[in-house]
């Protein structure tokens, strides 16, 4: 397969988990599809409907952290926002020093990141992130065996060994917002070292000379 590599890095990333929005709020350890995505429109400018998407992609960290955050909570009346609204202060956890690598054969998405309309979010809106590199097309080899999976998420039919989650791909252009491709997947932590023997993968070479072996999702969503 021949694919473009973009790597974007971020003093700070935070993923959070679906539907848990009260007490301490850890970070997942590797990004969901649907925070790629969105990052992906966000170098766009605009809401894009991926079709026949190739993506793979591999993030790292360096440390964990947490810091103390004031959150507003706006009180509701039939179903819509007031103005009263009281502060509360939160515990969140974050990654520092991070590195999220993009793989693509989608010649368009890498345009969109090479020139990005809005700013590039690793997560949150106080977390900016940098394109630092984008490379020309580069074959990477399937495996027969892969002995290397780490920093990734995978469908979980593959019953590979992680923190089990379930997560959307996508997310529509409405609102309220709707989840789109909701299923479980296992987060594989760039700390572990994975093996299958069923999952079709590719190697590549990071730049600090670690081996990886790469899964490809196909993102196919309905106009």
């Amino acid at each position: 397969m021949e694919v473009f590599k973009i790597d974007i890095t971020s003093w700070t990333a935070s993923f959070r988990y679906p539907n848990l929005i009260s007490g301490i709020q850890p970070t997942l350890e590797v990004p969901p599809i649907s925070t790629v995505l969105g990052l992906i429109n966000a170098a766009a400018g605009s809401y894009l409907e991926h079709q026949n998407l190739n993506l793979g992609y591999y993030f790292k960290y360096e440390i964990e952290g947490e810091d103390l955050e004031t959150i507003y909570q706006i009180s509701s009346k039939d179903g819509r926002p007031t103005n009263n609204a009281k502060s509360n202060v939160i515990t969140r956890k974050f990654l520092y020093n991070n590195l999220l690598r993009i793989y693509t054969d989608n010649e368009q998405v890498v345009e969109y990141l090479s020139q990005p309309y809005y700013p590039i979010l690793m997560g949150r809106m106080n977390d900016l992130a940098t394109i630092e590199c984008i490379s020309g097309k580069e074959k990477l080899i399937p495996n027969q065996i892969s002995e290397k999976v780490s920093g990734q998420i995978i469908p979980f039919k593959y019953r590979l060994p992680g923190q089990l989650q379930a997560l959307p791909q996508y997310f529509t252009n409405e609102f309220p917002r709707k989840n789109l491709g909701t299923q479980p997947y296992t987060i594989i932590s760039h700390k572990s070292n994975v093996a299958s023997n069923e999952l079709l993968t590719y190697r590549d070479l990071l730049p600090n000379g670690k081996e990886v072996d790469i899964f490809f999702h196909n993102l196919n969503f309905d106009s």
